[in-house]
C-alpha cells in the first residue's frame, strides 16, 4: 500500500490487519484472535549472504538490495551494524539488507574487487547501482536507499 502499510491476513481466523512497515520486524499479532501473523517473505532483518547464495540472495532478488561487505574484527563494520539492522527494519517489504563476511567468502569479495570494508553495494533488480566505502551515517545510507526505491 502507499501509506507505509502492508495488509497481513490471518492464517487462523482470516481477519486482515493493517500494519505498518517499520513495524513488521516486532512480529505482530491478529488484532481479533492475537495469533503470530506470518509476514511472509519481509525482510526485517540483515540477510545473511555466502558465495553460494550470492546469486539468489543478491543478484536475482527482484527488487532493491543493500549488501555490506564486512568482517567481525573490523571496527567500522562493527559501527555500521546496528545502523543496518534499523534500516532493515525501517524498510521491511521493501529493501533487502544482506551482509557478505569477506573473511569466508573471498570468492564474490574477488569478484566485486573489495579493499576495504566495510563497503556496501547497492543492487536493484540484480544490478549494481552503487557502491560506498566506509561508515557512513544512518541519514547517508538511507539516502542511498532511499535513490534505490
Amino acid at each position: 500500500m502507499s501509506d507505509g502499510t502492508k495488509i497481513v491476513k490471518c492464517s487462523r481466523c482470516g481477519t486482515r490487519n493493517r500494519i505498518p512497515i517499520g513495524r513488521l520486524g516486532e512480529k505482530p499479532l491478529c488484532g481479533k484472535c492475537k495469533t503470530p501473523l506470518a509476514v511472509g517473505a519481509f525482510h526485517n532483518s540483515p540477510v545473511t549472504v555466502t558465495d553460494a547464495t550470492f546469486e539468489s540472495e543478491v543478484m536475482g532478488y527482484p527488487g532493491p538490495v543493500l549488501l555490506d561487505a564486512w568482517a567481525p574484527w573490523c571496527g567500522p563494520c562493527k559501527m555500521v551494524s546496528p545502523i543496518l539492522e534499523d534500516l532493515a527494519r525501517t524498510y521491511a517489504g521493501r529493501v533487502k539488507i544482506a551482509k557478505l563476511n569477506v573473511d569466508e567468502n573471498p570468492m564474490t569479495a574477488s569478484k566485486y574487487a573489495i579493499r576495504s570494508i566495510p563497503t556496501m553495494f547497492f543492487f536493484n533488480n540484480g544490478k549494481m547501482v552503487n557502491s560506498v566505502v566506509g561508515a557512513l551515517p544512518k541519514e547517508e545510507i538511507d539516502r542511498h536507499l532511499r535513490a534505490i526505491i
